[in-house]
C-alpha cells in the first residue's frame, strides 16, 4: 500500500470550534484508518491539543503554534521562535486596551487591560504577566482588538518575513503571528519529509485561513465549513466537523479495497 499522511487543523475540522473531543463517527473511521496504516498528523493553532484529539487521532505527528512547534512520535523535530528584535517589534502595538497572549513552549503570558474581557479559554489556563515572558523563547503572540488590521498591515510592510494570520473576515478582530517558518505549510512538509511521505500522498484537512498555506502544498486538499477565501485553494469541501467522519468512512472503503484487489493478484 501506498503511505499516506492525512494532516487535520482542529478547531472547525477534526473538532467542533472550541470543542475538545472528536466525535464518535470521526474516532470510529480514524481507526479504520490506522487500521490500514495510515499516517496522521495534527497541525493546529493551538498550543496544547486536547488529550481526546490525541486519544482517538494517534498522531504520528504534531505541529501546534500555527505549526512552529513540531513534535514527531513525541519528541521535538523543530521549533521556530521569535529573535527579541522581531518580537520586540511585533509587541510595539500602540493598541489602546488590546489584549495580548505571548505563548511559549509550556507557559502563557497575558497582558489584559482592566475592564477588557479575556478570551473564555483563558480561564482554563495558568497563565502569567506578560512582563514575565522570556523574550527568547516565545512562539507565538495573539492579539484581540476592534482595530487590528491596521497593526497588521503595518508589521506586514515592516517585517514582511513574519508570519500573520487573521485580521481579515471572519476574523477581523483577532490577529496570530509567528516567526519566520511558522506557518502550516512549512509543518507539512517537514513532517512528510520525516516520514518519507511525498506530498502527493498527503491530504489536509481546514477550515480558516491559517490552513491555506497548508491545503497549497497537500496533496489534496479538504475544506470544512464554507470560508470563501478557501474556496481557491480546495479540492473538496464538507460542511463541517460533523461531516468528516463519513469522509473518512469512504477514504478508508476505498483502501480498503485497493488493499484486497492488491492481494488478488
Amino acid at each position: 500500500m501506498v503511505s499516506l499522511l492525512l494532516a487535520f487543523d482542529l478547531d472547525g475540522t477534526l473538532i467542533p470550534e472550541g470543542g475538545l473531543t472528536v466525535p464518535q463517527a470521526t474516532r470510529r473511521a480514524l481507526a479504520r484508518l490506522h487500521a490500514l496504516g495510515v499516517k496522521t498528523a495534527i497541525i493546529t493553532g493551538r498550543d496544547v491539543p486536547p488529550n481526546d484529539v490525541l486519544d482517538a487521532a494517534r498522531p504520528t505527528a504534531v505541529a501546534t503554534n500555527n505549526g512552529g512547534r513540531i513534535l514527531l512520535n513525541g519528541e521535538l523535530h523543530r521549533e521556530a521562535r521569535f529573535d527579541e528584535a522581531d518580537l520586540r517589534a511585533v509587541l510595539s502595538h500602540g493598541l489602546n486596551d488590546a489584549r495580548v497572549i505571548v505563548f511559549t513552549a509550556d507557559q502563557v503570558y497575558v497582558d489584559i487591560p482592566p475592564n477588557t474581557p479575556a478570551p473564555h479559554w483563558l480561564a482554563h489556563r495558568v497563565h502569567a504577566p506578560l512582563s514575565e515572558a522570556p523574550m527568547g523563547n516565545v512562539l507565538k503572540v495573539g492579539f484581540y482588538h476592534p482595530d487590528i488590521r491596521g497593526w497588521r498591515d503595518a508589521l506586514e510592510q515592516s517585517h514582511p518575513h513574519l508570519v500573520m494570520t487573521g485580521a481579515q473576515p471572519p476574523y477581523t478582530e483577532f490577529l496570530t503571528v509567528t516567526p519566520t517558518g511558522a506557518d502550516k505549510g512549512a509543518a507539512l512538509v517537514a513532517v512528510a519529509e520525516a516520514l518519507n511521505i511525498e506530498l502527493s500522498n498527503t491530504i489536509a484537512f481546514g477550515d480558516s485561513d491559517n490552513d491555506v498555506a497548508m491545503l497549497e502544498l497537500a496533496g489534496h486538499a479538504v475544506q470544512l465549513g464554507q470560508l470563501p477565501l478557501l474556496r481557491p485553494h480546495a479540492d473538496e469541501v464538507l460542511d463541517g466537523p460533523e461531516a468528516l467522519g463519513a469522509y473518512l468512512d469512504g477514504l478508508a472503503e476505498r483502501l480498503e479495497q485497493e488493499e484486497l484487489l492488491s492481494t488478488q493478484h
